[in-house]
């Protein structure tokens, strides 16, 4: 699926019609149509209201962390977060973000047997399987997802879980729920680590080139943030995207905190 030009326009214009509730989400997710001047799509609507509230993160400020997940991710030119927009809707301001139909049939994570992935794959850990046994829990090798831990390690995303990779049917990738992001302290968890400690690629590095440029005082990125996150937490942005120019490398869990999300899909 590639998202129609003016999907954002839609998402922020349109007639919001709830049509069911995910009951599988933390927060109130809400399953929606958007509708404008005959243009039609499905998305979902997150109302800040219906955020749980969380120890680490200020209240009500969850939606406001997935518009600025998108707009970082848009400047990286990677398109890796769906249209997503701050508006009000049915019960209130909340995020709307344009619906993603996965395909099921791609497959990015994997639970083998033996020490050491096959080729084409990359390892995140073991992970017990029952019965006492334990398996190695591996992710595919592919370029969507490097890049996708590139932007997961800038949003400094806390909770980047299998359920959370989007494949789609044309070969393009998304990652969703992006709430939990931009604290100023270290909060990658993650499964996607089996890069960890590489070098970046040279497209990562221009990307981030790109990123602090824009993220810089008065930048277009920085501008587009400061309604959505704090000067803080823009600042930390900032300081995360100088470390991993300076270090030229993926980052490896700080040992500080959990690396990997519970439960991991």
């Amino acid at each position: 699926m590639t998202p129609p030009p003016d999907a954002a326009d839609l998402l922020a214009r349109g007639e919001l019609t709830v049509r069911g509730r995910i009951r599988e989400a933390s927060n109130a997710a809400l399953y929606c149509t958007v509708s404008d001047d005959g243009r039609e799509a499905a998305c979902i609507y997150k109302p800040v209201a219906g955020e749980r509230p969380l120890w680490d993160f200020p209240d009500g400020t969850l939606a406001q962390r997935e518009v600025a997940a998108y707009e970082v991710s848009e400047a990286t030119g990677w398109g890796l977060v769906p249209p997503t927009v701050l508006r009000e809707g049915p019960y209130g301001e909340g995020m709307c973000q344009l619906w993603v139909e996965a395909a099921p049939e791609a497959e990015l994570l994997a639970l083998v047997d033996g020490e050491e992935p096959e080729p084409g794959w990359k390892a995140i850990g073991f992970a017990e399987v029952g019965e006492g046994r334990t398996a190695l829990l591996v992710h595919a090798d592919d370029e969507r997802l490097r890049r996708l831990a590139v932007l997961d390690a800038v949003l400094n995303n806390a909770d980047r879980k299998g359920g959370h990779l989007l494949p789609t049917g044309e070969g393009r990738l998304y990652g969703i729920d992006h709430g939990v992001t931009f604290n100023v302290e270290n909060k990658l968890r993650t499964l996607l680590w089996g890069w960890a400690g590489e070098p970046l690629t040279r497209e990562a590095v221009d990307v981030l080139e790109g990123l602090r440029k824009d993220l810089a005082e008065g930048g277009p990125l920085a501008a587009r943030l400061q309604p959505l996150i704090t000067g803080a937490e823009i600042d930390a942005t900032r300081a995360r995207v100088g470390a991993l120019l300076g270090s030229g490398k993926h980052p490896e869990p700080s040992g500080e905190w959990p690396a990997i999300p519970w439960p991991p899909v």
